[in-house]
């Protein structure tokens, strides 16, 4: 599985991005809830790549960014650090 990331100059894409305008409920939910509705809201951003990218980059370990839950971004980093 390969996701494209860019580096972000700065913050900006987070006002642009579609989860700003949604609640972080999606987001952020409890433990065992389903992340579906919020990787759906994702897949139709265009910030995506820059969401991933700040999330791998501050090794955020809770939500959904960039489209993946915190156990495909923990997967991410260990197939990344191991082909380099």
């Amino acid at each position: 599985m390969h996701y494209e990331t860019i580096t972000p100059m700065d913050d900006a894409w987070q006002a642009q991005a579609l989860c700003a305008e949604t609640g972080a409920d999606f987001f952020f939910p409890e433990p065992g809830s389903s992340v579906r509705e919020a990787k759906r809201i994702c897949g139709m951003c265009e910030m995506r790549p820059a969401c991933l990218e700040y999330a791998l980059s501050n090794d955020e370990r809770f939500g959904v960014w960039g489209g993946l839950s915190e156990k495909e971004r923990l997967q991410l980093r260990r197939t990344s650090h191991t082909s380099h």
